[in-house]
């Protein structure tokens, strides 16, 4: 063995933000809707008088959920069963369900006993996520979590998950972390051997939409890793949100439109960073073998 070579891993991780990334439309207002509540309306009777006492939008909005719950019938009530159903129903970008084993095959084809592991990083209410056709696929999946009384009624929000905080998952993922504590999140930062890895961030593809993600963005690029961005084909890339605020350290190694059709420009980049990956792994396990 070859001492003077990095340890090796031979997992590859590849993270998705959810909300207009995985699915054309924002969880939020699919969740409104269902509830048969006009989301201008909402903000106008919940959140926007709480903004205005200095709450953060998302912990209003998520009070206004409350309360406009405690307001119902019983049978109309948002809870943990109507969550669900609508994650069981909620329209995929096309192509979203083959991409999986397609890009785990890639890795094969790369290089024999190389490991795709996928992740979910969300700042809504995961567990919609956690009931689509393709929560099987993910290792693990992060987001705003709720709290349920014994009904199933929402009842507080007991994990939010904000731009910022998405990026400590990035290390808990690195870590191999199934679950994180207070002793994680104390010590995320702290600078770990590669003997301690499990995966590298150097190995770890990020694909997100926008503003929520440039803070994973940031991580990804510092530590080498693959950064993806994607916008509808109704816009351009020149239309990226805040696109004009994207710092050096926050650019993306492609800007792609959302579409996971086997030939479209976002799968050619992921099977290529996939590639490019797995013959990074090839390379160390040489240096390894000599």
């Amino acid at each position: 063995m070859n001492y003077a070579t990095k340890p090796l891993s031979n997992r590859i991780a590849i993270v998705f933000d959810f909300d207009e990334t995985l699915i054309p439309d924002d969880s939020f207002k699919v969740l409104l809707k269902d509830c048969q509540l006009d989301i201008e309306a909402f903000e106008d009777q919940y959140v926007n008088p709480l903004v205005a006492q200095g709450w953060q939008k998302y912990l209003a909005r998520t009070y206004g959920l409350i309360q406009e719950s405690k307001r119902r019938e019983s049978k109309d009530k948002i809870t943990y069963e109507r969550l669900a159903n609508i994650g069981q129903k909620l329209n995929l970008i096309e192509g979203v369900p083959e991409m999986f084993d397609s890009l785990r095959q890639k890795a094969r084809e790369v290089l024999e006993g190389v490991e795709v592991e996928f992740y979910l990083i969300s700042g809504g209410f995961v567990d919609i996520a956690r009931n689509t056709s393709i929560a099987k696929h993910f290792k693990q999946m992060w987001g705003c979590e709720l709290a349920y009384d014994e009904k199933g009624e929402i009842e507080f929000l007991k994990k939010q998950m904000t731009h910022t905080e998405k990026t400590h998952y990035l290390y808990y993922l690195s870590k191999g972390n199934a679950e994180e504590n207070e002793q994680d999140l104390m010590y995320n930062y702290q600078d770990l051997s590669l003997e301690e890895l499990y995966i590298p961030l150097n190995q770890v593809i990020y694909v997100g939409d926008g503003t929520s993600d440039i803070p994973c963005f940031t991580v990804i690029n510092k530590y080498g890793g693959i950064a993806l961005g994607i916008f509808y084909s109704h816009s351009t890339a020149q239309d990226w949100e805040h696109r004009e605020k994207v710092t050096k350290s926050q650019q993306l190694t492609n800007l792609v439109p959302a579409d996971y059709h086997q030939q479209s420009e976002l799968m050619r980049s992921l099977r290529l960073a996939v590639e490019c990956i797995g013959k990074q792994i090839a390379l160390h396990q040489l240096s390894v073998g000599e």
